[in-house]
């Protein structure tokens, strides 16, 4: 799911001309380039998610172009450079990154292959639980508030990690349903309920869940 993008078509009145959005599924934000170096491993600028009414709107024009060899596209940004990956060893997982580079140091490491999602009848399944790093053990307390609008129930509990197997499993505990009952859904800044599917941001901000049961229309 953190692979997974919304391309959202923009016309921009002011510069007359159109863009792509492209809107996380896995935490309902937009894709930012900043001014702000990358962080270490990285080249270039740092790349951020953003909330829909952010003030540097234009920090979320991005444009598509095809590779030369025509199986990848190439995402430029509003304001100059291109996206691209950072690694500092292949397949290291931990030192991966994206930032935003100068144009006239085009790589491969530039180029990205777009795959079709099909929609699914079904939820996909949760990442399972991980051991976690030796640095956890400086994690905080996070809070969760819940609502559950069908019944006019709501609650608030700390929670600790970043599990969202975890997370499920508690909440369900407290609300007395079964687990394969619940969804987790939460609302972004511009109105969207989208599912939790993935594990929680690494900050230690108040999330505001709400819980819908299995087969609920809409």
């Amino acid at each position: 799911m953190n692979a997974a993008w919304a391309v959202h078509w923009h016309h921009d009145a002011v510069w007359e001309d159109d863009f792509l959005l492209l809107y996380s599924a896995a935490y309902g934000r937009y894709l930012a380039a900043t001014d702000a170096p990358a962080p270490r491993g990285g080249r270039g600028r740092r790349v951020v998610q953003r909330n829909h009414d952010h003030p540097e709107f234009e920090a979320m024009f991005w444009y598509a172009a095809l590779s030369e060899s025509g199986d990848e596209v190439c995402l430029h940004h509003f304001h100059g450079g291109s996206l691209r990956a950072n690694t500092t060893y292949p397949y290291l997982r931990w030192t991966n990154s994206i930032s935003v580079d100068d144009t006239g140091n085009v790589t491969t490491m530039m180029h990205w292959v777009v795959e079709d999602i099909p929609a699914r009848e079904g939820m996909p399944p949760l990442p399972p639980p991980t051991g976690l790093p030796f640095a956890a053990a400086m994690w905080r307390w996070r809070v969760i508030q819940y609502v559950w609008p069908n019944v006019v129930d709501r609650g608030s509990f700390l929670f600790w990690g970043r599990s969202v197997f975890h997370l499920r499993d508690e909440l369900a505990r407290r609300l007395a349903i079964d687990v394969s009952d619940l969804v987790m859904c939460f609302r972004t800044d511009a109105g969207r309920v989208t599912p939790l599917l993935v594990d929680l941001p690494r900050n230690h901000e108040t999330l505001v869940i709400s819980v819908v049961i299995v087969g609920t229309p809409g």
